[in-house]
Order: C-alpha cells, then structure tokens, then sequence
C-alpha cells in the first residue's frame, strides 16, 4: 500500500488530486500542515509520494513549492490537473448580507479578486488551506463568517454552498505534481521537467534554448525565479516533450548543460491528457 501525502484537511483541491491520480490503486492518505513537512517525509522514506501544487490558470506558478526542487531530493513522477471550483460556503441559514468575513488560503482569495472587489463589504482573512477555513467557520458558529473551498469541503464538514463558482475564470485549473524521494522509470513518460543555471555571460539563454530549438523539441514552459541565498541571480525551470525518435533525456541533458553552470532532472514523466 502506497502513503501519500498532501497538504491541508480532508476536501482540499490536493485531497481530491490524490484521489484521482491513485485511483484503482491501493494508498492511505496522510495530511500535513505544510509543504515542508511533507518534503521532509519523503526524503525520510515516510510516505512513498506527495501530491503537491505547482501552477494555477489564474496566478500562475506556485513559487513556493517549485522552490523545493532547487536544493530537495525530490523528483516528479507523474502530472494531473483539476478544476479549481471555489464556492462560498456560509453556516445554515446565512444570508450574503449577513457576512463580513471570508476565510481561506491565500491562492484562493487571489483567484476570486473579482468577487471580493465586487463586494468590498466583506473582509477577506487567509487561512492554513481552504478545508481548515471550512472548518473554522463551522467551529466558531458565526453567521458573519463565510469560507472560499471546494463543494467536497462543504460536503465534508455539512455546511451549505451560499454562492456557487465564485472564482474569477470558469476555466480555473491547478497542476499538481506527483513527487517521490528517487526518481523512478514512468511508462510512456513524454514530459519533461528541468532546472538550469546559466552561467553569466551574455547569450547563455539564447543558447540554451537553441539546443530545443534545433532537435525541433517544443518547450511548454519557461520560468525564471530568484535563486535562495543569491541576491539577483535566477534560474530557470523548463519542461518540454520528449516523443519518440527525439534524443534521449541523457545526450540532450548533457548538450544543454554545457551552456549551463548546472542543471537538474526534476522529473521525467507522462503528460496529463486534459
């Protein structure tokens, strides 16, 4: 039996993307208060994976769990997506009038602006994870307190939806990557994910990017983030395809790091089909 982990309570959007990427398989859920202490199991052999957050439709990258992979012994192994529906959740009996406060994480509040700014009455207050707002809420018994989660959250603590979707995209969806301590062989692995430093020097981007470029290897992302303890110096995160008849991971790893002043394999591993 496989123990994942996730971060927050039962009916978080990570709670429902562990459910949908084991499906069929046999696994035991393991909650955790925050990404570090999930990281920590990991590289422990506590948990055998983890389903963590890496990008959102609306805010784009979660910085704070990519961050992991520069200095962690973590790798992906697997890839979903999942709907990002965020529903009001009220105690019974609340009316919109009623509320004053709005709980939840902050990914959540950002991905509903729109709603909180077409109702500047109600004050908007981050929380642990969206479930715990939920939670919370029920706890304090306070017809003035509401909380942004997932209908699975309201389902799981009985509380009504007050208003339905109020996220800012209909089309709202958050990547999560399946991670493990070592990295493992992943039948019709096709994706890629890897970080480069580039040494300082003028064109090393450019450079870089010529090695996909001439193999006709299609790049699906590129970010650029602060490196921990380096004032002003970056690295970059890609993923790209790998389809048959394209060089092996090995030989193009090893052209483009001479462009590099390192690099890492963060994963190598099957696309999800949308």
């Amino acid at each position: 039996m496989y123990k994942v982990g996730f971060q927050g309570k039962n009916g978080t959007f990570s709670d429902l993307a562990v459910d949908r990427f084991f499906a069929g398989k046999d696994f035991q859920k393991a909650n955790y208060p925050n990404f570090k202490l999930i990281i920590k199991d990991l590289e422990k052999d506590k948990i055998d994976y983890a389903l963590i957050p890496v990008e959102n439709t609306t805010t784009g990258i979660i910085s704070r769990t990519y961050d992991f992979f520069f200095d962690h012994d973590i790798y992906a192994i697997g890839e979903i997506c999942i709907a990002i529906k965020e529903q009001l959740i009220a105690l019974p009996g609340a009316e919109l009038t009623d509320i004053q406060e709005v709980y939840s994480h902050p990914e959540a509040l950002s991905q509903c602006s729109h709603f909180l700014a077409a109702h500047p009455e109600l004050r908007s207050i981050a929380f642990q994870d969206t479930s715990a707002s939920v939670e919370h809420i029920k706890n304090c018994n306070d017809i003035h307190k509401a909380a942004l989660a997932s209908a699975n959250a309201a389902a799981y603590y009985d509380l009504p939806i007050l208003l339905k979707d109020v996220q800012d995209n209909d089309h709202n969806m958050t990547r999560f990557l399946c991670i493990c301590h070592k990295p493992q062989k992943v039948e019709g692995a096709n994706k890629i994910s890897a970080m480069f430093i580039l040494k300082h020097e003028a064109g090393s981007l450019f450079r870089l990017l010529e090695v996909f470029a001439k193999k006709n290897i299609n790049l699906l992302k590129l970010e650029s983030r602060p490196m921990p303890k380096h004032s002003f110096e970056y690295l970059f995160y890609l993923d790209f395809e790998l389809l048959p008849g394209q060089p092996c991971i090995e030989s193009l790893l090893a052209e483009a790091s001479k462009h590099c002043a390192a690099h890492k394999l963060l994963g190598y591993y099957k696309a999800y089909e949308m």
